[in-house]
């Protein structure tokens, strides 16, 4: 966990001190069930608590390391340096128990709190997402295929999809935290040869989790895969709106950016830069988070009730994951809070081809007059080739030489290039007629297109 991309609430999670707190809880738990269904004495186990229950300061997980030095198994390193506490009682604790127990139930733990905070996160991020997606829901600009103009949508109906997106996210993560809140407290293999079901039954029940149906000494890593690919597809989320500012961004677009804060520096030797380092650092975070997701599902095949080639992915990739996507998921929500947006540049970008956003428009309209699709697509695109010509761009030049043709220069002057070629094609006339034609083209043609937003928002917000 590097402390640059770290946030102290979800780093505590994965502390020593919170881990041996959980391991703590765990066996205190079992041995008041225990206590209860008659196999060790009462007295031993409020020993347990009252001798036992105290913090656990740098010097008590130092002397855990020292034990753990000698023994090479952490959790009988605990456990000794717990008995140093508890004294001739601690002879009851961990009864029937195995590591394992103790060790896939604080990972579980672990886990609902780390989803817990994810989820709070993204709560968040929907609230912000919301608020700009109703600022910007009629700022309309030019949508993109393959990076190239297609037809008008708002930047509004854009976050929204991102708010949409996020809010399946949120849902997946609550099932991803219900499937990995689960708890074994089943002995070796699995089998409660040496405690009573009802142990495990209790500690879930203390610590807010289901019992594991069947633990084979482990929980089934399938949980722990699903949690993690969880987080790879949140992570995924991130980069796919973090990628959209950052073409936004960039300065032949210019359409939003970015906050860049008084006194904050671009570059170290261009001082007029502006560069979109937030959403470039989110690309990088979420790299990171998917990174896990490969591993955790190599984890899910095991030797036989268990081996522990899983342990190791998990000491690194439970931490390093969820800290950073809840780092993550914190600076995508402060940079879309701030985020800047031009509409104005958003209007210019989208006029900036002459009007071939309604090529489909046009391409339907012919069809509805009796022009077949095939040939109505061929007189919308040699039109449209020729709007493309009168900017001084030769698409049937293999070379791509950039030439204007000298009967395009009138229509260089025309504030729709595309109904002024349409207008001089006989055979869009003759389908349409003048009156037609100027009438597809009459008034906003984005309001054509956006006609439907409210429709949108209320499939996304209700």
């Amino acid at each position: 966990m590097i402390p640059r991309y770290s946030r102290p609430e979800m780093t505590a999670i994965w502390d020593p001190a919170n881990k041996f707190r959980i391991w703590f809880e765990i066996e205190a738990h079992a041995c008041d069930a225990q206590a209860n269904l008659g196999v060790i004495p009462k007295d031993a186990a409020k020993a347990v608590w009252e001798k036992g229950d105290k913090p656990y300061t740098d010097e008590r997980i130092e002397r855990i390391n020292e034990i753990e030095r000698e023994t090479h198994h952490d959790v009988i390193a605990f456990l000794t340096e717990l008995s140093e506490h508890i004294g001739d009682e601690s002879r009851f604790v961990h009864q029937g128990m195995t590591s394992s127990d103790v060790l896939d139930t604080c990972l579980a733990v672990q886990m609902t709190q780390a989803a817990d905070i994810i989820i709070a996160d993204l709560d968040t991020l929907l609230e912000v997402l919301e608020r700009r997606a109703q600022e910007h829901k009629n700022d309309v600009c030019i949508g993109r295929s393959h990076g190239i103009h297609a037809e008008p949508t708002t930047f509004g109906v854009k976050l929204a999809g991102h708010y949409a997106e996020f809010k399946r996210n949120r849902d997946r993560m609550v099932q991803a935290r219900a499937e990995t809140a689960t708890c074994a407290i089943s002995g070796a293999i699995g089998s409660f040869a040496n405690i009573d079901p009802q142990v495990e039954e209790y500690v879930a029940d203390k610590l807010g989790l289901s019992p594991e149906p069947v633990s084979t000494q482990v929980i089934p890593r399938d949980r722990h895969a699903a949690y993690f690919a969880t987080m790879g597809v949140i992570a995924g989320g991130i980069e796919r709106l973090a990628t959209e500012i950052r073409h936004l961004q960039r300065s032949e677009v210019r359409e939003a950016q970015e906050y860049f804060a008084p006194g904050q520096k671009g570059s170290s030797a261009m001082p007029h830069k502006r560069n979109p380092i937030l959403s470039e650092n989110l690309t990088g975070l979420a790299r990171i988070v998917r990174a896990a997701v490969v591993p955790a599902m190599e984890n899910i095949t095991l030797w036989h009730e268990r081996d522990i080639s899983h342990s190791s992915v998990e000491r690194m990739f439970g931490p390093d994951a969820t800290v950073t996507l809840d780092f993550a998921l914190k600076r995508l929500t402060g940079m879309i809070d701030k985020m800047v947006v031009y509409p104005k540049a958003m209007m210019e970008n989208l006029m900036q081809f002459g009007g071939l956003h309604d090529s489909q428009r046009v391409l339907l309209t012919l069809t509805q007059h009796g022009v077949s699709r095939e040939d109505s697509y061929k007189i919308v695109q040699r039109n449209a080739m020729k709007v493309w010509r009168s900017y001084g761009i030769d698409p049937d030049d293999p070379n791509g030489t950039i030439k204007q043709q000298p009967e395009d220069l009138e229509a260089a002057k025309q504030e729709s290039r595309f109904f002024y070629y349409l207008s001089g094609d006989d055979e869009v006339t003759t389908a349409l007629g003048d009156a037609g034609l100027k009438d597809l083209f009459a008034g906003s043609s984005t309001a054509f297109h956006t006609r439907n937003v409210d429709a949108i928002f209320t499939r996304v917000f209700g």
